[in-house]
């Protein structure tokens, strides 16, 4: 019998992971093949684009964080190197706070400063604030190493303006959740490491910005990339990638890529069992009552979903899916004629300070993030509501929704003209939050898949929520389960 994969959902994790298989010489000698099964009538999950009126409309994630290499390196793996995209360089980013839109300091890195400059001039912060701020330079590191939560980290270390007006809207803003209710460890462990090593966040910001400048200034002088070899100096790294013709080319390209693999898109996995006629197989029921036999599967689907699925046979497991947390968000993306807009848009756009009555919690002016999303004589931007705590909104009309983006936008950026195009992007229970205490309990989930050999869990809701990290763990799961069907010995 000819060894057979399963992945349920067909998002950018469960497509990385049938990639992963079908690029596998070892799967390829062994003829092994992949059902890849979706309850949506498409695949590509959170990331969809629509082309528009001349407008590359990206519906849900627009970039691909650069310093985590998987996507990037996925996409040139499937042909779209020469489509990759940095954002336009040189670009600010706003906060709203106090009824106008303040620059964020140059130099920001997880909201700390790594220049000090810009956070003395900044008008975000009073000046008692940046005295408070500063008083990390000479407090001590926390005495014990139990996670805590990023709001609780940084409000410790730099006080609550600093939490509320810059690193809050910033860092919470990726999760659309609480600062402080996401766990440092979890989300960005860096924090915890720059505390235990260098006892100040800001020395540790402003040590990594003077490697970082050091090394910078090495590739600049070095021979190999002086203007004698190539003409011209090399321009910084770009923080974030996308792509020309938007994200939608990822999804495109890498199931156009796919081999030995069925898609079956509007069907649902309702049911594993274990195969009671094969060792360390299962069965796999589809909404439709079809059965699937598989040697391995893979549960590529949002943690409430695979609860459900995993109930009758690791019951324990379940239990710690259920307690993930999700948060619903909405997208309002409008275009408006460039001749009816004053503000200069001369930025990727803000995000909004907490406190503020505003509905939308960031703003990206996406046609001047990026090069040749929307006609010269249009201004695109797209609109963010919903996170945690504050998930109402979502359940509005689409009329309602626009009509309360529209008067944010007029407040923050004065634009008073009707749009000629309207979006409305809604995402129910999308956004995954990892709480404080994440860690542990991934560790009791990956300690109870022990009692289920060839099965297996990847996606956002575990080891990251970025495309990149959602890349990574597809790759990394196919690779183990593909271990598992081969066997170490190298047989089926």
């Amino acid at each position: 019998m000819t060894p057979h994969l399963v992945i349920a959902g067909g998002g950018i994790t469960g497509l990385a992971a049938a990639y992963a298989v079908t690029a596998s010489e070892r799967a390829r000698a062994r003829g092994i093949r992949c059902t890849l099964v979706e309850t949506a009538p498409r695949l590509g999950g959170k990331i969809l684009t629509e082309h528009a009126d001349g407008c590359v409309i990206e519906h849900g994630p627009d970039s691909l964080l650069a310093t985590k290499p998987w996507a990037a390196d996925l996409c040139r793996e499937v042909g779209l190197g020469d489509r990759l995209i940095p954002t336009q360089p040189g670009r600010a980013v706003y906060v709203w706070y106090r009824g106008r839109l303040h620059p964020l300091p140059e130099g920001m890195a997880f909201g700390i400063p790594t220049r000090l400059g810009p956070m003395v001039r900044t008008g975000l912060l009073s000046p008692v604030e940046k005295l408070r701020a500063a008083a990390d330079l000479i407090l001590p590191r926390r005495g014990d190493a139990e996670d805590e939560t990023i709001g609780a980290q940084l409000r410790r270390r730099l006080g609550d303006a600093v939490v509320d007006r810059l690193a809050g809207p910033l860092l919470g803003g990726i999760y659309a959740g609480d600062p402080d209710a996401l766990s440092v460890r979890a989300t960005f462990p860096l924090l915890a490491e720059w505390e235990a090593a260098h006892r100040s966040l800001i020395i540790a910001a402003l040590a990594r910005r003077r490697a970082r400048d050091a090394a910078a200034t090495a590739v600049r002088t070095s021979p190999a990339h002086g203007p004698g070899a190539s003409g011209h100096e090399r321009g910084p790294s770009p923080l974030f990638l996308g792509l020309a013709g938007g994200l939608g080319e990822m999804v495109e390209r890498v199931d156009a890529s796919l081999e030995r693999t069925v898609r079956l898109t509007g069907r649902t996995v309702r049911r594993i069992a274990r195969d009671t006629t094969r060792p360390a197989a299962y069965r796999v029921t589809l909404d439709n009552g079809h059965v699937l036999g598989a040697d391995a599967v893979l549960l590529a689907t949002p943690a409430y979903v695979s609860a459900e699925l995993l109930e009758p046979l690791v019951p324990s497991v379940a239990a710690v899916l259920r307690q993930i947390p999700y948060v619903s968000t909405a997208a309002v993306t409008m275009a408006f004629r460039r001749a009816e807009v004053a503000h200069p848009v001369d930025g990727h756009g803000f995000v909004v300070a907490r406190g503020s009555p505003l509905a939308i919690t960031a703003c990206t002016w996406v046609s001047s993030k990026w090069p040749h999303r929307a006609p010269p004589e249009l201004v695109l931007v797209r609109c963010y509501v919903g996170r945690a705590g504050e998930e109402e909104i979502v359940n509005e009309d689409d009329d309602r929704l626009v009509a309360v983006v529209r008067a944010d936008l007029r407040t923050t950026m004065g634009i008073a003209a009707h749009p000629v195009l309207v979006r409305v992007a809604r995402w129910p229970r999308a956004m995954p939050q990892y709480p404080a205490g994440h860690l542990e309990r991934l560790d009791a989930i990956d300690t109870g898949l022990q009692q289920t050999p060839g099965l297996a869990l990847a996606g956002a809701a575990y080891r990251g929520i970025g495309i990149p990290d959602c890349v990574r763990q597809g790759t990394e799961a196919a690779h183990r389960l593909l271990m598992h069907i081969i066997g170490e010995d190298g047989t089926v």
